[in-house]
């Protein structure tokens, strides 16, 4: 039984293997970490050759350190990562094109761009006006819009509510143990597709996913079913959807988080004295409401210079125009 059960789990991660701002489908277009990009580029990342000589798709991969608009952005290995601000998505138009992590886009699947996480990595994604919440495998690098923390696809948007918006305020969690099945997979070759489906379903485990190998039921071995008659069910099909190649996607579970009150943000700094927060402070006090908050980070206090909040998400793109037009190139939107 143990086997059969083996067996259902694997071949789950085997077979599940925007409207997204004009200005951020552009950025996509033209530039990327590592000067090569990902979403929309048609290819010019081109698959992965293994040592063997095959070519496999959607291979772990960290990149190195890259500039965008004036921002450096570090790439790293993590399993602890948790993060709020304003979530976009992509969708049809980059269908069939390659992804910074080398495998192919399909905006039915439930995956992001993430500008730093390693790629694969699972992560949670809840809508916080909502509480919707599902999760999501990070296979490619962006959003290049600034004022946005991570890029969904059009499915993982449908799911959390807000595919129509736009936009979402979003809390981001990297799920650590998921994560590193995801990644010792991909690091051995094997894709990862899917695999965030099994995690929705509570389906994943270490152990299972990590074999890499799925073990059949032989007759000859496994005396258990020698003369038991054989039974015909009809396969009941979970809840889900066909995609545009005709595979059946089941869909995932959407998990119901509770809604708390949350607003949004300008950030123009962050400081470790507090006089020099205080100083800037003072210099954006036209632009509205501005104030210090502290904050304890990995042991060490830091005095971060917020204007807010503000009205919507487009009163903080505008907000955040003019705070980095004024020289503060670092300034971010940020959701608390």
């Amino acid at each position: 039984m143990k086997k059969f059960f083996l067996l259902a789990v694997a071949s789950l991660l085997l077979s599940a293997c925007t409207e997204m701002e004009y200005a951020s489908h552009l950025t996509k277009q033209a530039m990327g970490p590592d000067g090569q990009y990902a979403s929309n580029s048609g290819g010019s990342i081109g698959q992965t050759k293994l040592p063997d000589g095959k070519t496999h798709e959607g291979l772990y991969k960290v990149g190195k350190p890259y500039k965008i608009e004036g921002q450096w952005y570090y790439p790293k290995e993590t399993y602890s990562h948790v993060e709020t601000g304003i979530a976009s998505w992509y969708g049809p138009g980059f269908d069939g094109k390659r992804t910074a992590s080398g495998e192919i886009f399909n905006s039915d699947e439930l995956t992001a761009a993430h500008r730093t996480l390693q790629m694969p990595s699972l992560v949670r994604v809840t809508n916080l006006d909502n509480g919707k919440s599902v999760i999501v495998r990070v296979n490619d690098r962006g959003p290049y819009k600034r004022g946005r923390v991570i890029d969904l696809s059009k499915r993982a948007a449908d799911l959390l509510g807000f595919r129509n918006l736009g936009t979402a305020k979003v809390k981001i969690e990297l799920l650590p143990e998921e994560s590193l099945v995801a990644a010792n997979m991909a690091k051995q070759g094997q894709s990862t597709k899917g695999i965030e489906m099994a995690a929705n379903n509570g389906k994943l485990s270490a152990p299972t996913a990590q074999r890499g190998s799925v073990q059949t039921a032989s007759l000859n071995n496994d005396t258990s079913i020698v003369g038991r008659p054989a039974s015909v069910e009809s396969e009941v099909l979970p809840p889900g959807h066909t995609d545009a190649t005709g595979r059946y996607l089941p869909d995932p579970i959407v998990t119901q988080m509770p809604v708390t009150r949350t607003g949004i943000y300008v950030q123009a700094g962050a400081f470790t004295v507090r006089e020099n927060a205080e100083n800037l402070k003072n210099t954006l006090g036209s632009l509205g409401s501005v104030s210090v908050h502290t904050a304890q980070v990995k042991g060490q206090q830091f005095y971060r210079v917020r204007i807010g909040p503000v009205a919507d998400v487009t009163a903080a793109d505008k907000m955040l125009n003019t705070v980095v037009g004024m020289g503060h190139n670092n300034a971010l939107i940020v959701v608390d």
